[in-house]
């Protein structure tokens, strides 16, 4: 079994991939992490032996990045600990081409659960306190699947403060829209099986709260066209506007850090960063208050400044 002792990570990480391109699994043996809380990287000394220090944290950040899952750790002795690292399965909703019910209740992304991810939805309660979402009155969700971010909505206000409000979710899955029409019965809630682009065809209100989370990155989408058109023609003056921008992929049953652009081997920012910008710039053009806040989904937060 391969031991680490004062291998620095620029030693450590070229063995950890070595050993994965010949094996599904890879097991090795480190410094408990509970004999100290220093910083990664630091040297501890224990019974006239160096090790370099690292915690658990940083052993879970490594299984990510070579795209593995962490095995729960099983003690050795009083200094060490023995980690397996397991390659994730490649599967993954990313690489389905259902078309319309790529999205539906019997794909690959009805496993997946965002809002029991902690990376996820504490970032989006917190968009929704940004936006005082209790004094909201009308609230536009595109791409609303199943219903999930409003059913934070829900759990989140006491049931006076929910029935005041109207919601509207538009996906264009059919058995998705079947399944949260299932799910929310109220009168105060709306939804429809179409494709946003035929926004219009709708004829809906205006709205004071827009959540829309990953799909505006759609690439049957036309994005900075249609975000302002949304702007201008279905947000009241007084609105907000929470988006999410996808920086992860989902693998194999995890949630892994970076969003993978076509024609890169490797995680690359610059799409993300530039559908950001926009919406900061053009929003702060419009007299919002933008924020900008996440991890694996990075949420853009805006508020009309009075």
């Amino acid at each position: 079994m391969i031991t680490f002792t004062k291998q620095t990570m620029q030693e450590i990480l070229p063995i950890l991939q070595s050993s994965l391109k010949k094996d599904e699994m890879c097991t090795f043996m480190v410094l408990n992490p509970d004999i100290s809380d220093t910083y990664a990287g630091s040297n501890v000394e224990i019974e006239e032996k160096t090790y370099m220090y690292r915690g658990y944290k940083a052993w879970s950040d490594l299984a990510e990045i070579l795209l593995c899952k962490m095995l729960t750790p099983k003690i050795i002795d009083t200094q060490h600990i023995q980690l397996t690292y397991v390659k994730l399965k490649t599967s993954s909703f990313h690489a389905d081409h259902k078309e319309n019910e790529k999205y539906g209740i019997d794909s690959h992304f009805s496993q997946i659960h965002k809002m029991e991810e902690p990376a996820f939805f504490y970032y989006y309660q917190q968009a929704l306190k940004n936006v005082n979402v209790e004094k909201r009155t009308n609230i536009l969700n595109l791409g609303i699947n199943r219903g999930d971010e409003f059913e934070v909505i829900k759990k989140t206000l006491d049931t006076n403060e929910y029935e005041k409000l109207n919601f509207v979710g538009i996906d264009h899955s059919k058995s998705a829209i079947a399944q949260a029409k299932r799910l929310f019965k109220e009168n105060n809630v709306t939804f429809y099986a179409t494709d946003i682009n035929e926004l219009d065809t709708l004829k809906l209100s205006t709205f004071d709260l827009l959540i829309s989370i990953g799909t505006l990155q759609s690439p049957s989408i036309d994005y900075k066209p249609f975000l302002m058109h949304l702007v201008q023609q279905y947000l009241k003056k007084d609105s907000a506007i929470i988006l999410g921008f996808p920086n992860s992929r989902w693998i194999g049953g995890e949630l892994i850090y970076g969003a993978k652009a076509p024609n890169y081997s490797m995680n690359e920012m610059s799409l993300v960063c530039n559908d950001i910008m926009f919406a900061k710039k053009y929003l702060q053009q419009k007299k919002y208050r933008v924020t900008i806040t996440g991890k694996y989904y990075l949420f853009l937060t805006a508020t009309k400044i009075s």
